[in-house]
């Protein structure tokens, strides 16, 4: 369908994405504004019929959404960086860890993180926006879509509604954008909440409703220059609005045109046929939703009619004599003879709604992954322990599974748009403060302590001094002291493209999880097992440069950092013969006798 502008494109597009279905197979048709509106409303315990408090709602959804963010999220510390250059180099992926912690609590990537997954969770897919000048990409939110391809997002024209108040229409300016000022004039007080049912909200400040468009489109849109443009579509970014003129008829306007070469978006979903976002881990718990409310309510009901008390009497004048709703402790009341007796309102059927409900509860829990254990809760009584961490771990399953899945679309982002913008900030050279574990600290401390001792004793031999290996090791001892008082905060700094020529890549590795920590355990005992077998060829093994490289990549590669194991290869790999000075002493000991010849 052709449409004579922008405006009429926009308009009609957005009517037919909260209408039109596509099908997924026969039976089956999907609608995604309908699909975003049913997972807000459901996950946090709203009827799709409006809220009412003589309806309840006992929400089983949120709860297990939120054990799937706790055991399907990561943290920064899981994300590694290495630089991929030789053995000598292996200290700038120690110093490139260390910034990137630093860095990316600065710019609050954790915060990124964990919304990206909370969106993936809930909606089934999630869509990233790569903003000019930024740090991080943008999580594009489900309810800002105005409408986009039902079947494949990414092929074809993403049009995002944004309410952008008077100040931020005003920065907009900078960034080259037109009409404004007119816009603002031609604006109401008001807000647009509900497009399909058009719904606006009296506002204190005007807010503009304004609708970016990314993709391929006409390109005449772009304006005269383009119309004898070779190519019928071009990618594009246009950003449009709409007012109200004084005869009441809706007018467009254009804020921004200009053609795009560059995608700017990034999308994640478990695709399913024709449909353009996964099944949501709210839309696979609605259907448990629906029948444990339709079990509460008739529960209420029950409850209702069993809490009042209704008596029966052959007596027809009994009322007539006695007053008898609103009747204290102690009054008597007169009847004929014949008694007066309560009926019975016990609900006899209570128990089979309470145990559909319960079924329900188990089906959800079911189709998340959601053991007692993972809960928090107690387990059945008599369960043993061993197969009680069996059940969690095989429950582990599933989450890791899908934490996996974003672990490695956050990895393709991290690499294509985070990554270049940190090197850029650590070639221009940077200093900061960074916290080291006990380990780091002795490893660096050692490092420190060794070159400044080496330093020292260099000093000495050049001046004519004796070098005795007692006194350098007291002042290793003193100097390593020292490093300690200072504590586990210290000072590191990148001198101006230092890491110029070196080849930065990222991996996720994702550990702290159940399974996981039995994997790494496995490989270090492997680790050990391979070394004790024959530590003399491990030995010599070290003493080649390839093998040690190797050995470091073995241990990269497997999620385990070569500096836990530097100790390890560094004092075999220079283990003294029987006989032999201890490592470093010996050329030490040459350069004095140099010295005391010369002399």
């Amino acid at each position: 369908m052709k449409h004579q502008d922008i405006y009429s494109y926009v308009q009609s597009e957005m009517a037919n994405f909260q209408v039109a279905k596509v099908p997924v197979v026969e039976k089956w048709d999907w609608n995604m504004y309908e699909h975003i509106r049913n997972t807000v409303i459901y996950k946090y315990g709203q009827f799709t019929t409006g809220k009412n408090d003589n309806k309840p709602n006992k929400n089983i959804i949120l709860p297990l959404l939120r054990l799937r963010y706790r055991t399907e999220g990561f943290d920064l510390k899981d994300i590694e960086l290495y630089v991929d250059d030789d053995d000598n180099n292996r200290w700038k992926s120690f110093i490139l860890r260390k910034f990137h912690e630093f860095w990316a609590r600065k710019h609050k990537l954790d915060t990124f993180i964990d919304k990206q997954i909370e969106t993936d969770i809930d909606f089934g897919g999630v869509l990233l926006k790569e903003i000019p000048g930024e740090i991080k990409p943008e999580i594009v939110d489900w309810q800002r879509i105005a409408f986009c391809d039902m079947t494949d997002i990414l092929s074809g024209v993403i049009c995002e509604k944004h309410q952008y108040s008077i100040h931020e229409l005003l920065e907009m300016k900078k960034n080259g954008w037109e009409n404004v000022d007119d816009l603002i004039q031609l604006s109401e007080y008001s807000k647009i909440t509900d497009e399909k049912a058009n719904r606006n909200v009296r506002t204190p400040s005007k807010y503009i409703e304004v609708y970016e468009l990314n993709g391929m489109m006409p390109s005449y849109w772009l304006g005269e220059e383009y119309e004898e443009y070779e190519e019928e579509f071009v990618r594009q970014i246009q950003v449009v609005s709409f007012y109200q003129s004084k005869e009441g008829q809706k007018k467009g306007i254009t804020l921004f045109k200009s053609e795009n070469k560059k995608n700017p978006y990034k999308f994640r979903t478990d695709p399913i046929h024709n449909r353009a976002l996964g099944y949501g881990g709210v839309e696979e718990l609605i259907e448990p939703q629906v029948w444990v409310n339709y079990g509460i309510i008739r529960e209420k009901g029950l409850l209702d009619q069993a809490s009042k008390l209704i008596y029966q009497t052959a007596d027809g004048a009994l009322t007539t004599r006695n007053k008898i709703s609103n009747m204290e402790n102690g009054d008597i009341i007169v009847h004929d003879g014949n008694p007066v007796v309560p009926i019975n309102t016990t609900a006899p059927n209570l128990v089979l709604f309470e145990r559909s409900i319960q079924d329900w509860e188990v089906h959800a829990r079911q189709m998340s992954a959601a053991t007692e254990s993972l809960m928090g809760e107690q387990p059945s009584s008599g369960t043993p322990f061993k197969l009680q961490e069996l059940i969690t771990q095989t429950s582990m399953g599933l989450h890791n599974y899908r934490m996996g899945r974003n672990a490695e679309f956050t990895e393709e982002a991290y690499r294509d748009w985070i990554i270049p913008k940190m090197v850029q900030e650590l070639l221009k050279g940077h200093k900061w403060i960074g916290e080291l574990d006990k380990e780091e600290l002795i490893e660096v401390g050692r490092q420190i302590v060794d070159n400044k001792a080496n330093e020292l004793a260099k000093e000495k031999i050049l001046s004519g001094e004796l070098v005795f290996p007692e006194d350098v090791q007291r002042f290793k001892q003193d100097a390593l002291r020292a490093f300690f008082k200072k504590g586990n905060k210290q000072i590191f700094k990148v001198i101006k493209d230092e890491f110029k020529e070196s080849e930065i890549q990222v991996k996720i590795n994702i550990k702290g999880k159940q399974k996981d920590l039995a994997v790494m355990t496995d490989k270090i005992v492997r680790i050990f097992q391979t070394i004790m077998a024959n530590p003399q060829g491990f030995i010599q093994m070290m003493q080649n440069p390839a093998m040690r490289k190797s050995f470091n990549d073995i241990l990269e590669y497997s999620g385990l950092s070569p500096m836990d194991f530097k100790d390890l290869s560094d004092n075999m790999m220079m283990a003294p013969q029987p006989g032999a000075m201890p490592a470093g002493m010996e050329e030490m000991s040459k350069g004095q006798q140099m010295m005391q010849t010369t002399a």
